[in-house]
């Protein structure tokens, strides 16, 4: 490794230790090498994030996430790049791991989905969404885990343990989402359950708000119990991240359950000592074959 790749890396480890929070818990229970390719993808999907989220004209964001586009196309195609120190570990990453570049493309049509914020009609829409911008990094995270497609069953565990993620996620956010108006709950949740846009800003959680919260963090959980089939798949060192990752997430929905979906006036968070917690539990992966697990149904509903 040259001296320029080798900062680059650097680059991208500053990045992750001080922005990946959740993630920076799973990094660490991964071998050095596919530690620092974790970092330099967290670091290059930070970046993307950050470019959408800057403030300014829908437009300028546009522009600037096809600049970056087109930069990322062509520090894959073997060119080098001074507009982004972290490109260069990141196209080692891509060829180390074999990670197909569509993913990385998919994520940043994932962003430029939420430069015009619009309902999502049905829960099928909605799933569209959270392909692009969770399910895709789940796809290529297993590149550097490592791991056994079995006739692309690890990469459909992939999406699935990805839309966990994003469900909750929303479930966190609903309140802040809608207040910047942002609803990702799918519309025809809504109707079922009597919910209008003004419920989802409002100080407290209404009854039906209630229902429908609990009615999408089942569907999240039936997710998870796709994404825990992936295990089996993964290589014995990635096991460990694949297990904090999940781990830390469930704990988050756990977490939003056990306060009664009370998310409108407080963000819920997992404190600092119980992801420390779950990750250490998880490192066992590295040394313990996953235990058989039943084949789940589709969670699609």
């Amino acid at each position: 490794m040259n001296d320029a790749l080798r900062a680059s890396y650097r680059f991208c480890t500053e990045v992750s230790r001080r922005e990946a929070r959740n993630f920076y818990y799973s990094f660490l229970l991964l071998p050095a090498e596919r530690r620092s390719s974790m970092c330099a993808l967290y670091a290059f999907l930070r970046r993307t994030d950050d470019l959408a989220d800057e403030p300014g004209p829908a437009a300028e964001k546009r522009a600037a996430l096809d600049a970056w586009r087109a930069e990322l196309e062509r520090t894959l195609a073997g060119g080098s790049s001074t507009t982004w120190p972290g490109f260069a570990a990141l196209a080692d990453t891509v060829r180390r791991h074999e990670i197909p570049a569509r993913y990385l493309h998919e994520v940043i049509d994932g962003v430029l989905m939420d430069l015009d914020p619009h309902p999502y009609s049905t829960f099928d829409d909605l799933h569209g969404y959270c392909y692009h911008v969770a399910s895709a990094v789940g796809l290529a995270c297993v590149h550097i885990w490592g791991f056994e497609s079995a006739g692309g069953e690890a990469e459909s565990r992939a999406e699935a343990c990805g839309l966990a993620l994003q469900l909750t996620n929303i479930l966190r956010d609903v309140g802040e989402d809608a207040r910047n108006g942002r609803v990702y709950l799918p519309q025809e949740d809504l109707d079922r359950f009597g919910v209008s846009t003004a419920d989802l800003v409002a100080g407290r959680v209404s009854e039906p708000l209630r229902a429908l919260l609990t009615f999408e963090a089942d569907r999240a959980y039936r997710y998870y119990e796709q994404a825990a089939l992936l295990e089996r798949l993964v290589a014995p060192e990635g096991r460990p991240a694949l297990r904090a990752i999940i781990g830390i997430y469930r704990t988050l929905l756990d977490t939003i359950v056990k306060r009664d979906y009370e998310v409108l006036a407080t963000r819920v968070a997992v404190p600092g000592w119980r992801k420390a917690a779950v990750a250490l539990r998880s490192l066992a992966g590295r040394f313990t074959a996953p235990a058989p697990t039943a084949a789940a149904g589709s969670p699609r509903s």
